[in-house]
């Protein structure tokens, strides 16, 4: 299995792959911002979408392989404004069901971590489906629990569900630098 860092070219090249690795986390009842079932048409326009922001070097995506085959895929949303350079948000971690259990959520996580560190991000958050396997997986990682709200986005079959708030530091801290 290989991880590799995605350009807009490549994200482009590979936007079927990662649109069926998105419909297939939704059907599988991950909260990652859609309803099921995720309309296939919808996810590619979604993924292609996503192109233009890797460009303009306001996200960084990364994607699991193994041989020609996404299994997995994580991103940063990189700051744009002065006083937030220091931080990103960790979103949409996705691993394909077939990949879990295997270690690759957290091989993800933990190149998006070395990555934003290496590019001198010192703090990384992000919000998950309260109770979610997502939830355990950051909290064994060293992710802080800051805090939940409630009823803050339906799941995919539509229920509302609380999310929690985490964060990381990482880096050297503003003291070190």
């Amino acid at each position: 299995m290989t991880v590799a860092r995605l350009d807009d070219v490549r994200l482009t090249a590979l936007v079927e792959q990662l649109a069926d690795l998105l419909t297939d986390t939704v059907d599988g009842g991950a909260s990652v911002g859609f309803l099921a079932p995720l309309d296939r048409a919808e996810a590619v326009a979604w993924w292609r979408g996503r192109a233009a922001a890797v460009a303009a070097g306001d996200l960084a995506v990364w994607v699991a392989r193994e041989g020609e085959r996404v299994t997995g895929t994580v991103s940063l949303a990189l700051p744009d404004k002065p006083n937030s350079r220091h931080r990103a948000e960790l979103v949409k971690l996705m691993v394909g069901r077939e990949s879990r259990g295997r270690g690759l959520g957290r091989r993800l996580l933990t190149t998006a971590e070395r990555a934003a560190a290496d590019a001198g991000i010192t703090l990384l958050h992000l919000d998950t489906e309260t109770g979610s396997p997502a939830e355990h997986l950051y909290r064994s990682a060293g992710w802080t629990r800051a805090g939940e709200i409630p009823d803050y986005a339906a799941n995919p079959a539509g229920a509302l569900r609380p999310t929690t708030l985490y964060f990381k530091r990482i880096g050297a801290g503003p003291a070190d630098r």
